[in-house]
Formats: structure tokens, sequence, C-alpha cells
């Protein structure tokens, strides 16, 4: 069990840190709304992730891999969802959107946060080459002899965990370089490469075939 940890946990840190669509939306919500709203990115990326390792740990996911019908619709569904975040990047880039504020109101906070949450679950839940993955790459880690059900849960749970600490690195680094990306003209830059980033990433979810 003690090598399979070690496997899981060495391969599932290289997956982490491997750029997609959670990295942009984590980012531009660390960049937009400041570090509490991208932390809320995070959890929201990593409560999906978990509901898709909770998936392969029932079988669900294995019927998303079986199913064409499903996984297509799924696939175009993360394609628009996509498609929609880059394309309101864009717009805002060129409306030019306005630096965050210090003195924002607690409940315009928090509901940032939640929204931010929102696009992280969505951005994750929506994608079913999550789904195709947890279902491939969880259960090769299971030790013979071991119950399959309980472990992929745990593996999961740790899955999630690794994720949630390295978009938090990711999210403190933003926030640190904060006075650069507060300068309205990188803000604009950003939001372009964003925008552009998930918008190219939709298309391409949804021209690419199994």
């Amino acid at each position: 069990m003690l090598e399979s940890l070690i496997a899981f946990i060495g391969a599932a840190m290289l997956i982490a840190m491997v750029p997609g669509p959670s990295t942009v939306v984590i980012m531009r919500s660390s960049v937009r709304s400041g570090r509490r709203a991208g932390l809320a990115a995070v959890l929201g990326n990593e409560t999906g992730v978990l509901l898709w390792g909770v998936a392969a740990a029932l079988g669900l996911a294995a019927l998303l891999a079986a199913s064409r019908l499903a996984y297509d619709v799924l696939r175009i569904a993360g394609a628009v969802v996509l498609v929609y975040l880059g394309a309101r990047a864009l717009w805002q880039a060129r409306r030019g959107a306005p630096a965050a504020s210090d003195g924002e109101s607690a409940g315009a906070e928090a509901s940032g946060s939640w929204r931010c949450y929102r696009l992280g679950l969505v951005t994750n839940a929506a994608n079913p080459k999550a789904g195709v993955f947890a279902v491939s790459f969880l259960p090769q880690f299971v030790p013979e002899g071991w119950p399959v059900t309980a472990v992929l849960l745990g593996f999961a749970a740790l899955w999630a965990l690794i994720d949630l600490i390295w978009y938090s690195v990711i999210v403190w680094a933003v926030h640190a370089a904060r006075r650069v990306f507060d300068r309205p003209e990188v803000r604009r830059r950003l939001e372009q490469v964003s925008g552009g980033v998930l918008v190219a990433l939709g298309v391409r979810l949804a021209a690419e075939s199994r």
C-alpha cells in the first residue's frame, strides 16, 4: 500500500501542475477579486474533483466513459461554459475592468467569493475528460486485495488535497504580485489572455473526438 500511495502522490502532483481551464479560472478570479475569491474558486474546483472521484468510486464515471452520448452531451456543455467565460473576459477587457477596491463591503465580497466558487465547480464538473481521467487514473493505484471503493474514495480525497495545496500556492503567488496585477493595463492584458485561452480551450473541447 505504501508504494501505491507514494506513486499516487507523485502522479497527482504532476497532474495538478499541468495548466488547464481550472488554472486559468483560478488565476483570473485571484487577479480580479483578490485572494479570498481565488481561494473560493480553488474550493469549487476541488469540490468538482471530489465529485468525480466519488463518481469513479461508485462506478458512475465508468458510464460516462462507456456512453458516447453522455460524454458528448457533457463535452458540449463544458465547451459552452468555457467559451462563455472566455467571451465574458474578453468583453470585460474591452470595457476596461476596474481594479478591486480594498473598501469593498463584506456582502459584496461574500457574493464575489460564492460566484468564484461556482465558477471553479462548474469549470471542473463540466469537463468530461476529468470524469474519464478519474475512472482510468484512480483504479490503477488500488493495491490488490484492498477494498476498491474505500481506497478510491481515499485517493479522491487525497487528489483533491494535493490540488488544493498547489492551487493555493498559485493564489498566494498572484496575491504577492498584486501591485503588478492591479495596474489597469496589466489587468486588461490578463483579461485578454485568459479570455482567449478559455475560448480556445472551449473550441478545442467542442471539436475533439474521443
